[in-house]
């Protein structure tokens, strides 16, 4: 199947607008997991997802400690190589061999840059990584917070410093195009004035709003931009509870998470909002969800976690998806009605 695509920026990639998430894939057993996973079916629901049209696969060295990466090259082996998706990686933050379960340190001098991509080529299986990109801005060897995020200050190798590395990987041909994920609008222009940023990758939903400023820089800057849990975890998919929130295992990321806290009687609320608009259409919530997200101009795609095949059909109508005027209205009140999240409450 084909799906509607967008280049990516002004990069060579065109790209299906949504891809596929392979953050959960990576299993359990270390510190940002979402709980133990089947590898046959992350790899079944791989394979869907590419026959219906997906031509891309998000993910990232410390998903599973380096698992996520070897099951998306077990996936994709089964493809002639006409019709393998693009794979996008990233580096930066590196964990204890001896002690899995303890938080990655994040981590971007030269040196660990260059061990990490080596990692990834090898486990990918590839002599080349369509996208690399940095997964956090270098706190000087922390352990990442990603409870708290904003905590996460400069404070390790200068960010022009590894971007420097960045553009001399992408010059050796170890990598293809190079990108920014959970940077700030001004570390992005930083960036920029040593080599072009060719993808951001932020964190955007309904709930998280506040990367708008960044899409639209990085729209005039001919930088592509694909956002992360448009679905924000799983909260606007229609099928997440209290009594979920309260019954995630104690090796799922989400258990202690804000969001899954203390927000989210009124990420609930919003999310039940998304329900009346997805009978309309015939949908799923979660694919409308998505599908506002990918609604906002500058943004080319959208990372779908899945770990079934039937997660995969779930939110593959977002791709086709065209919310009417009524449709941003509703999710527009229902947003400021409910406190949910902050940002612009809709796109222009």
């Amino acid at each position: 199947m084909t799906l509607p695509a967008k280049q990516l920026g002004t990069s060579a990639m065109t790209i299906s607008r949504t891809g596929f998430g392979a953050w959960a894939i990576g299993g359990g057993g270390w510190y940002y997991a979402w709980g133990s996973q089947d590898d046959d079916a992350s790899i079944a629901a791989i394979r869907h997802a590419i026959e219906a049209g997906v031509n891309w696969i998000d993910t990232a060295a410390v998903y599973g400690l380096g698992h996520s990466e070897e099951v998306i090259a077990k996936a994709v082996a089964a493809f002639p190589e006409a019709d393998r998706p693009y794979v996008f990686t990233k580096c930066g933050l590196v964990w204890d061999e001896n002690d899995p379960s303890a938080a990655p340190r994040n981590s971007m001098s030269p040196a660990s840059v260059r061990r990490e991509v080596e990692g990834s080529l090898r486990r990918l299986n590839v002599e080349s990584i369509d996208l690399y990109q940095v997964h956090w801005p270098d706190t000087g060897g922390e352990a990442l917070d990603y409870n708290d995020p904003q905590s996460q200050v400069a404070g390790g190798t200068p960010l022009e410093e590894y971007w420097q590395v960045m553009a001399d990987l992408k010059t050796e041909g170890k990598v293809r195009a190079i990108g920014l994920s959970n940077h700030s609008a001004e570390q992005v222009a930083a960036a920029e004035r040593v080599a072009h940023v060719d993808v951001v990758q932020p964190p955007f939903s309904a709930i998280s709003r506040g990367a708008a400023d960044l899409i639209a820089q990085a729209e005039a800057a001919g930088t592509g931009v694909i956002v992360y849990s448009p679905m924000q975890s799983g909260l606007l998919t229609g099928a997440f509870t209290k009594e979920r929130a309260a019954a995630l295992p104690d090796d799922d990321w989400r258990k202690s998470h804000p969001d899954f806290t203390t927000g989210l009687d009124a990420n609930l609320a919003l999310a039940n909002a998304l329900v009346p608009v997805a009978e309309r259409h015939g949908v799923s919530p979660g694919a409308v969800a998505v599908a506002w997200a990918l609604a906002w101009p500058g943004i080319n795609g959208a990372i779908v976690g899945a770990r079934t095949p039937e997660q995969v059909d779930g939110t593959i109508a977002a791709s086709t998806l065209k919310l009417s005027v009524t449709d941003f209205e509703e999710i527009t009140h229902a947003i400021r009605t409910t406190g949910a999240g902050e940002g612009p409450v809709t796109p222009a």
